[in-house]
Protein backbone atom coordinates (compact mmCIF):
# COMPACT_ATOMS: atom_id res chain seq x y z
CA UNK A 1 0.00 0.00 0.00
CA UNK A 2 1.32 3.56 -0.66
CA UNK A 3 1.09 6.22 1.93
CA UNK A 4 -0.28 9.58 1.15
CA UNK A 5 3.17 10.88 1.13
CA UNK A 6 4.73 8.75 -1.95
CA UNK A 7 2.59 10.40 -5.21
CA UNK A 8 3.64 9.00 -9.01
CA UNK A 9 6.06 11.66 -9.83
CA UNK A 10 8.31 9.80 -6.78
CA UNK A 11 10.15 6.94 -7.91
CA UNK A 12 9.91 5.54 -4.38
CA UNK A 13 6.36 4.97 -4.99
CA UNK A 14 6.23 3.98 -7.95
CA UNK A 15 8.07 1.23 -6.68
CA UNK A 16 5.82 0.61 -4.11
CA UNK A 17 2.81 0.71 -6.27
CA UNK A 18 4.13 -2.19 -8.32
CA UNK A 19 5.21 -4.27 -5.95
CA UNK A 20 1.72 -3.85 -4.72
CA UNK A 21 0.21 -4.63 -7.70
CA UNK A 22 1.97 -7.67 -8.52
CA UNK A 23 0.51 -9.20 -5.35
CA UNK A 24 -2.92 -9.01 -7.50
CA UNK A 25 -4.72 -7.62 -4.34
CA UNK A 26 -8.09 -5.58 -4.47
CA UNK A 27 -6.53 -2.76 -1.78
CA UNK A 28 -3.17 -2.60 -4.63
CA UNK A 29 -5.49 -2.75 -7.67
CA UNK A 30 -7.51 -0.11 -5.76
CA UNK A 31 -4.35 2.19 -4.92
CA UNK A 32 -3.19 1.83 -8.64
CA UNK A 33 -6.59 3.10 -10.04
CA UNK A 34 -6.30 6.10 -7.48
CA UNK A 35 -2.62 6.94 -8.69
CA UNK A 36 -3.89 6.69 -12.49
CA UNK A 37 -7.02 9.28 -11.61
CA UNK A 38 -4.76 11.27 -9.78
CA UNK A 39 -2.70 11.45 -12.84
CA UNK A 40 -5.09 11.78 -15.16
CA UNK A 41 -6.56 15.32 -13.18
CA UNK A 42 -2.94 16.75 -12.93
CA UNK A 43 -2.38 16.44 -16.78
CA UNK A 44 -5.89 18.28 -16.90
CA UNK A 45 -5.09 20.97 -14.48
CA UNK A 46 -1.55 21.49 -16.17
CA UNK A 47 -3.58 21.61 -19.60
CA UNK A 48 -5.66 24.27 -18.05
CA UNK A 49 -2.61 26.55 -16.76
CA UNK A 50 -0.90 26.53 -19.98
CA UNK A 51 -4.00 27.11 -21.96
CA UNK A 52 -4.68 30.24 -19.53
CA UNK A 53 -0.90 31.56 -19.97
CA UNK A 54 -1.98 34.57 -21.43
CA UNK A 55 1.45 35.41 -22.38
CA UNK A 56 2.88 31.85 -23.03
CA UNK A 57 6.59 32.36 -22.07
CA UNK A 58 9.01 30.54 -20.21
CA UNK A 59 8.55 30.74 -16.39
CA UNK A 60 9.52 28.63 -13.08
CA UNK A 61 6.23 26.52 -12.83
CA UNK A 62 7.90 24.35 -9.82
CA UNK A 63 5.56 25.32 -7.63
CA UNK A 64 2.36 26.03 -9.57
CA UNK A 65 3.34 21.75 -10.46
CA UNK A 66 3.81 21.02 -6.73
CA UNK A 67 0.02 22.70 -6.34
CA UNK A 68 -1.67 20.95 -8.38
CA UNK A 69 -0.01 17.41 -7.39
CA UNK A 70 -1.50 18.06 -4.24
CA UNK A 71 -4.80 19.09 -5.37
CA UNK A 72 -5.13 15.59 -7.95
CA UNK A 73 -4.15 13.71 -4.86
CA UNK A 74 -6.78 15.44 -2.72
CA UNK A 75 -9.54 14.94 -5.08
CA UNK A 76 -8.76 11.41 -5.87
CA UNK A 77 -8.58 10.59 -1.92
CA UNK A 78 -12.61 11.25 -1.72
CA UNK A 79 -14.82 9.86 -4.02
CA UNK A 80 -12.75 11.07 -7.09
CA UNK A 81 -14.55 11.93 -10.58
CA UNK A 82 -15.13 8.19 -11.32
CA UNK A 83 -12.03 7.01 -13.09
CA UNK A 84 -10.75 4.54 -10.68
CA UNK A 85 -14.24 3.32 -9.78
CA UNK A 86 -14.38 2.63 -13.83
CA UNK A 87 -11.03 0.75 -13.68
CA UNK A 88 -11.87 -1.36 -10.70
CA UNK A 89 -14.65 -2.25 -12.40
CA UNK A 90 -13.31 -3.50 -16.11
CA UNK A 91 -10.38 -5.25 -13.62
CA UNK A 92 -13.11 -6.99 -12.45
CA UNK A 93 -12.12 -5.95 -9.21
CA UNK A 94 -15.32 -3.31 -8.18
CA UNK A 95 -18.33 -4.26 -8.86
CA UNK A 96 -20.44 -1.90 -7.66
CA UNK A 97 -18.38 0.69 -9.63
CA UNK A 98 -20.63 2.94 -11.96
CA UNK A 99 -20.65 3.03 -15.21
CA UNK A 100 -18.87 4.59 -18.03
CA UNK A 101 -22.03 6.93 -18.83
CA UNK A 102 -22.82 7.44 -15.33
CA UNK A 103 -19.70 9.64 -14.74
CA UNK A 104 -20.48 13.66 -14.72
CA UNK A 105 -18.49 15.08 -16.60
CA UNK A 106 -19.83 18.33 -15.16
CA UNK A 107 -18.89 17.35 -11.96
CA UNK A 108 -15.08 16.52 -12.88
CA UNK A 109 -14.85 20.03 -14.63
CA UNK A 110 -16.69 21.63 -11.79
CA UNK A 111 -14.27 20.17 -8.94
CA UNK A 112 -11.24 21.11 -10.96
CA UNK A 113 -12.32 24.69 -11.67
CA UNK A 114 -13.24 25.63 -7.81
CA UNK A 115 -9.40 24.85 -6.97
CA UNK A 116 -7.30 26.41 -9.83
CA UNK A 117 -6.85 29.63 -10.75
CA UNK A 118 -9.72 31.38 -12.98
CA UNK A 119 -9.27 32.01 -17.07
CA UNK A 120 -9.76 35.55 -18.54
CA UNK A 121 -12.50 33.44 -20.95
CA UNK A 122 -13.96 30.27 -20.67
CA UNK A 123 -14.75 28.35 -24.11
CA UNK A 124 -18.18 27.17 -22.78
CA UNK A 125 -21.07 28.67 -24.91
CA UNK A 126 -24.66 28.82 -25.26
CA UNK A 127 -26.35 26.83 -27.82
CA UNK A 128 -25.41 28.43 -31.42
CA UNK A 129 -25.19 26.91 -35.05
CA UNK A 130 -22.49 28.52 -36.14
CA UNK A 131 -23.38 28.02 -39.90
CA UNK A 132 -21.00 28.94 -42.44
CA UNK A 133 -18.52 30.65 -40.12
CA UNK A 134 -14.64 30.24 -40.32
CA UNK A 135 -13.27 27.84 -37.49
CA UNK A 136 -10.11 29.70 -36.55
CA UNK A 137 -8.00 27.05 -34.59
CA UNK A 138 -4.29 28.29 -33.83
CA UNK A 139 -1.94 25.62 -32.77
CA UNK A 140 0.24 27.53 -31.39
CA UNK A 141 1.32 31.82 -30.08
CA UNK A 142 3.41 31.78 -33.23
CA UNK A 143 0.60 30.34 -35.44
CA UNK A 144 -1.64 32.48 -34.39
CA UNK A 145 0.40 35.79 -34.33
CA UNK A 146 1.40 35.03 -37.50
CA UNK A 147 -2.12 34.67 -38.88
CA UNK A 148 -3.56 37.47 -37.90
CA UNK A 149 -0.67 40.18 -38.52
CA UNK A 150 -2.06 41.49 -41.79
CA UNK A 151 -5.44 41.81 -40.04
CA UNK A 152 -3.89 43.67 -37.52
CA UNK A 153 -1.78 45.68 -39.73
CA UNK A 154 -4.67 46.67 -42.26
CA UNK A 155 -7.04 47.67 -38.83
CA UNK A 156 -4.05 49.77 -37.17
CA UNK A 157 -3.75 51.68 -41.00
CA UNK A 158 -7.53 52.34 -40.90
CA UNK A 159 -7.56 53.83 -37.08
CA UNK A 160 -3.60 55.24 -37.38
CA UNK A 161 -2.43 53.39 -34.51
CA UNK A 162 0.70 50.83 -34.18
CA UNK A 163 -0.34 47.35 -35.56
CA UNK A 164 1.07 45.67 -32.26
CA UNK A 165 -1.01 47.14 -29.81
CA UNK A 166 -3.62 45.52 -32.20
CA UNK A 167 -2.14 42.16 -32.41
CA UNK A 168 -1.26 42.06 -28.83
CA UNK A 169 -4.56 43.29 -27.76
CA UNK A 170 -6.47 40.20 -29.31
CA UNK A 171 -3.56 37.73 -27.87
CA UNK A 172 -4.50 39.33 -24.72
CA UNK A 173 -8.66 38.73 -25.31
CA UNK A 174 -7.93 35.48 -26.30
CA UNK A 175 -5.07 33.94 -24.31
CA UNK A 176 -3.38 33.29 -28.13
CA UNK A 177 -6.25 32.18 -29.19
CA UNK A 178 -6.99 28.93 -27.38
CA UNK A 179 -9.56 30.92 -25.30
CA UNK A 180 -11.62 32.21 -27.85
CA UNK A 181 -15.51 32.62 -27.78
CA UNK A 182 -16.84 29.56 -29.23
CA UNK A 183 -20.26 28.46 -29.77
CA UNK A 184 -21.59 24.98 -28.15
CA UNK A 185 -20.35 23.29 -31.41
CA UNK A 186 -16.72 24.65 -30.39
CA UNK A 187 -17.22 26.91 -33.71
CA UNK A 188 -15.27 30.23 -33.19
CA UNK A 189 -17.00 33.42 -33.07
CA UNK A 190 -14.06 35.22 -35.00
CA UNK A 191 -14.27 38.33 -32.13
CA UNK A 192 -10.81 38.30 -31.36
CA UNK A 193 -11.05 41.69 -28.85
CA UNK A 194 -14.00 40.83 -26.58
CA UNK A 195 -16.78 42.92 -27.95
CA UNK A 196 -19.88 42.37 -26.36
CA UNK A 197 -23.38 42.10 -28.64
CA UNK A 198 -25.05 45.42 -27.06
CA UNK A 199 -28.41 46.65 -28.59
CA UNK A 200 -27.05 48.24 -31.41
CA UNK A 201 -25.91 44.93 -32.34
CA UNK A 202 -27.64 42.84 -34.73
CA UNK A 203 -26.01 40.17 -36.16
CA UNK A 204 -25.06 35.99 -34.70
CA UNK A 205 -24.48 36.45 -30.89
CA UNK A 206 -22.77 33.84 -28.77
CA UNK A 207 -23.84 33.51 -24.93
CA UNK A 208 -20.46 32.78 -23.21
CA UNK A 209 -19.53 33.01 -19.31
CA UNK A 210 -16.58 35.62 -19.05
CA UNK A 211 -14.46 37.16 -15.46
CA UNK A 212 -15.44 40.80 -15.18
CA UNK A 213 -14.17 43.30 -12.46
CA UNK A 214 -16.40 45.25 -9.99
CA UNK A 215 -14.48 48.02 -7.94
CA UNK A 216 -11.70 45.90 -8.69
CA UNK A 217 -12.54 42.61 -7.80
CA UNK A 218 -13.11 39.48 -10.51
CA UNK A 219 -16.54 38.16 -10.97
CA UNK A 220 -18.22 35.86 -13.14
CA UNK A 221 -20.70 36.26 -15.31
CA UNK A 222 -22.76 35.37 -18.37
CA UNK A 223 -22.46 37.84 -21.48
CA UNK A 224 -23.46 38.03 -25.12
CA UNK A 225 -20.64 38.46 -27.70
CA UNK A 226 -20.80 39.64 -31.17
CA UNK A 227 -20.07 36.65 -33.71
CA UNK A 228 -18.35 37.04 -36.86
CA UNK A 229 -18.45 34.59 -40.17
CA UNK A 230 -14.49 35.37 -40.53
CA UNK A 231 -11.45 37.35 -38.64
CA UNK A 232 -11.79 39.45 -41.33
CA UNK A 233 -14.71 40.68 -40.56
CA UNK A 234 -14.29 40.38 -36.82
CA UNK A 235 -10.79 43.07 -37.32
CA UNK A 236 -13.63 45.64 -39.56
CA UNK A 237 -16.05 45.85 -36.81
CA UNK A 238 -13.02 46.25 -34.19
CA UNK A 239 -12.19 49.24 -36.54
CA UNK A 240 -15.59 50.39 -37.12
CA UNK A 241 -16.63 49.65 -32.66
CA UNK A 242 -13.67 52.11 -32.14
CA UNK A 243 -14.85 54.85 -34.48
CA UNK A 244 -18.20 55.32 -33.54
CA UNK A 245 -17.86 55.44 -29.78
CA UNK A 246 -16.83 58.79 -28.84
CA UNK A 247 -15.63 57.21 -25.73
CA UNK A 248 -12.69 56.28 -27.48
CA UNK A 249 -11.81 59.40 -29.54
CA UNK A 250 -8.60 60.10 -27.08
CA UNK A 251 -7.33 57.06 -27.68
CA UNK A 252 -7.52 57.20 -31.46
CA UNK A 253 -5.73 60.92 -30.87
CA UNK A 254 -2.52 59.15 -29.15
CA UNK A 255 -0.65 57.74 -33.01
CA UNK A 256 1.37 54.97 -33.36
CA UNK A 257 2.29 55.44 -29.65
CA UNK A 258 1.24 51.53 -28.92
CA UNK A 259 1.67 52.13 -24.79
CA UNK A 260 -0.27 55.09 -24.79
CA UNK A 261 -3.29 53.88 -26.97
CA UNK A 262 -3.62 50.63 -24.11
CA UNK A 263 -3.67 52.83 -21.45
CA UNK A 264 -6.07 55.18 -23.32
CA UNK A 265 -8.55 51.85 -23.80
CA UNK A 266 -7.97 50.50 -20.28
CA UNK A 267 -9.29 54.91 -18.95
CA UNK A 268 -12.17 54.86 -21.40
CA UNK A 269 -13.57 51.67 -20.43
CA UNK A 270 -13.00 49.37 -22.86
CA UNK A 271 -12.23 46.30 -20.15
CA UNK A 272 -12.74 46.09 -16.46
CA UNK A 273 -9.57 44.43 -15.87
CA UNK A 274 -7.21 46.98 -13.95
CA UNK A 275 -4.20 45.74 -15.39
CA UNK A 276 -5.52 45.35 -19.04
CA UNK A 277 -3.23 47.67 -20.43
CA UNK A 278 -0.45 46.35 -18.45
CA UNK A 279 -0.61 42.98 -19.86
CA UNK A 280 -1.12 44.46 -23.26
CA UNK A 281 1.99 45.95 -22.64
CA UNK A 282 3.66 43.18 -21.71
CA UNK A 283 2.79 40.84 -24.61
CA UNK A 284 4.19 43.59 -26.61
CA UNK A 285 7.62 43.32 -24.59
CA UNK A 286 7.84 40.07 -24.62
CA UNK A 287 10.32 37.72 -26.17
CA UNK A 288 7.64 35.79 -27.92
CA UNK A 289 6.04 38.30 -29.67
CA UNK A 290 9.51 40.16 -31.20
CA UNK A 291 10.90 36.55 -32.26
CA UNK A 292 7.60 36.25 -34.26
CA UNK A 293 7.37 39.54 -35.70
CA UNK A 294 11.40 39.17 -36.00
CA UNK A 295 10.65 36.15 -38.32
CA UNK A 296 7.55 38.10 -40.16
CA UNK A 297 10.17 41.02 -41.09
CA UNK A 298 12.85 38.40 -41.95
CA UNK A 299 10.02 36.57 -44.43
CA UNK A 300 9.09 39.90 -45.90
CA UNK A 301 5.50 39.60 -44.66
CA UNK A 302 5.82 42.95 -42.66
CA UNK A 303 7.34 46.35 -42.76
CA UNK A 304 10.76 47.00 -40.73
CA UNK A 305 8.99 49.69 -38.23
Amino acid sequence: MITDTAVYTDFQGLRQLEAGAKEHTPEATREAARQFEALFVQMMLKSMRDASAVLAEERDTTYEEMFDRQIALELSREKGIGIADLMMRQLGAGDDSPDPATIDQAKLHNRIATRSEPTAMSAVNAPTDGVGRDDFRPNSPEQFLEKIWPLAERAANDLGIDPRVVAAQAALETGWGQHQIRDANGVSGNNLFGIKADRRWDGEQVKVPTLEYESGVPKRTNALFRAYQNLQEGFDDYVNFLRSNPRYGDALKVGRNAIDFAVSLQRAGYATDPSYADKITGIMQSSRFSRVLDGLKLGGLMPTL
